[in-house]
């Protein structure tokens, strides 16, 4: 790779990285609408950990698949505050990697879910409570 090329490479380049890494974290569903400095440091801090980019987005998007597809007669889980959230799967993905193809999966498989409008309410019963 050439020192030009190396710069646009997000694996080879702290700010670039940070940058992806916040974004991704920021596009997923029930995540901030800001990144906190403690985000930074982590984005960071993987960087200089040499956590390749992919293993981060294979990580955020299985956390938010596994938080979607809950079943739904349990309760929702809160909002995430922060990319530490994910720092177990990333560690999971590190010691376990999963195949290339695995990422574009996961990319399908959440906007597929995104995409898909929200189930209507629909009422139980015909009967007024105000009798």
């Amino acid at each position: 790779m050439t020192p030009a090329s190396s710069l646009l490479d997000p694996n080879s380049n702290a700010e670039l990285y940070t940058a992806t890494v916040l974004n991704l974290y920021l596009d997923l569903p029930d995540t901030p609408l800001r990144a906190s400095t403690q985000d930074h440091r982590l984005a960071h801090r993987l960087f200089d950990s040499g956590v390749p980019l992919a293993t981060v987005e294979t990580a955020l998007l299985l956390a938010s698949l596994r938080r979607l597809c809950r079943p739904s007669d349990v309760p929702p889980l809160p909002r995430v505050r922060s990319l530490a959230y994910y720092q177990p799967i990333i560690e999971e993905l590190q010691e376990h990697p999963v195949s290339g193809g695995y990422l574009e999966y996961l990319r399908v498989k959440l906007r597929s879910l995104m995409d898909k409008p929200a189930p209507a309410k629909v009422q139980k019963n015909t009967f007024s409570d105000d009798r």
